[in-house]
C-alpha cells in the first residue's frame, strides 16, 4: 500500500519518472548478472516483459551513464529539492 502510494505520487512528476526509469535500469541489470533470477524473468525478448530485458541491456552496455544519471539525480533529490 504503501509503496503504492510512493509510486503513484512520483510517477506524475518529471522528476519522479526519472526516478523509477533509473531504478528500473539498475535492476533490470543486477538481475541479468544473477543466473536464475536471468532464467526466471529475463528470458523474454519480446513484448512487454521484452522491455525488462532491453532495460538490462543498457544498464549493462551504459553503465556508466546509469551510474552518473543515479548519482546526479540522487544529488538532485537530496540538495535542489
Amino acid at each position: 500500500s504503501f509503496l503504492f502510494y510512493l509510486i503513484m505520487t512520483n510517477a506524475f512528476s518529471t522528476d519522479g519518472m526519472l526516478v523509477i526509469l533509473l531504478l528500473t535500469l539498475c535492476t533490470c541489470s543486477y538481475i541479468s548478472r544473477v543466473p536464475r533470477l536471468r532464467e526466471m524473468l529475463l528470458s523474454e525478448r519480446k513484448g512487454f516483459l521484452g522491455a525488462f530485458y532491453k532495460f538490462s541491456v543498457i544498464g549493462r552496455r551504459l553503465h556508466w551513464a546509469v551510474s552518473l544519471g543515479c548519482f546526479s539525480m540522487s544529488l538532485y533529490l537530496l540538495v535542489i529539492k
